[in-house]
């Protein structure tokens, strides 16, 4: 009898075990997407990871940094995709895959569109930049505890992230 508890107690434990191994922990950076179709008729598509802020000092504690490129979410490069060609606040920008990088300096973000972008977020080359444009960054009207991206039908992407919001115009 006391051997077929202890095989039973066994067993429970076994498929215990087993079931919690089973269980999915929730990534630290979860994957997103935000895709549109604006009113110029370019569809816009973003793929990227959202970290959270966690009570860290963005450009302190965490990204983005001032003079270092940045890959505009986490885990891998933040994929930008256009469906034709286009303008990125009025410069051109063909139709295709982009990696979106971030570089920052006195309130300036600069985001940069890299043909690389297949690859690991800190993996970098400005000889691999399809085209670079430069914005004011702003204090969102709410903080953004993820990282955010959104597209308007008028074409503003914009990226929030704790206290900053910086985009740009796609037409």
């Amino acid at each position: 009898m006391k051997k077929l508890l202890f095989f039973l107690a066994g067993i429970c434990l076994v498929i215990g075990v087993s079931a919690q191994n089973g269980e999915k922990k929730k990534p630290a950076s979860p994957p997103a997407s935000v895709s549109k179709t604006t009113k110029s008729g370019v569809t816009v598509s973003i793929n990227y990871s959202q970290p959270s802020v966690k009570g860290r000092t963005i450009g302190k504690d965490v990204e983005p940094m001032d003079g270092k490129v940045w890959r505009a979410g986490a885990n891998k490069t933040t994929l930008f995709e256009l469906s034709k060609d286009a303008t990125i606040n009025g410069k051109p920008l063909p139709a295709g895959k982009y990696g979106l990088h971030v570089l920052t300096g006195n309130g300036d973000w600069t985001f940069i569109f890299s043909k690389k972008w297949d690859q690991w977020g800190t993996e970098y080359s400005e000889g691999d930049d399809a085209l670079r444009v430069t914005v004011k960054s702003k204090k969102p009207a709410k903080f953004a505890e993820v990282l955010t991206y959104t597209i308007g039908d008028n074409g503003l992407v914009s990226l929030s992230w704790g206290d900053h919001e910086a985009g740009f115009t796609v037409k």
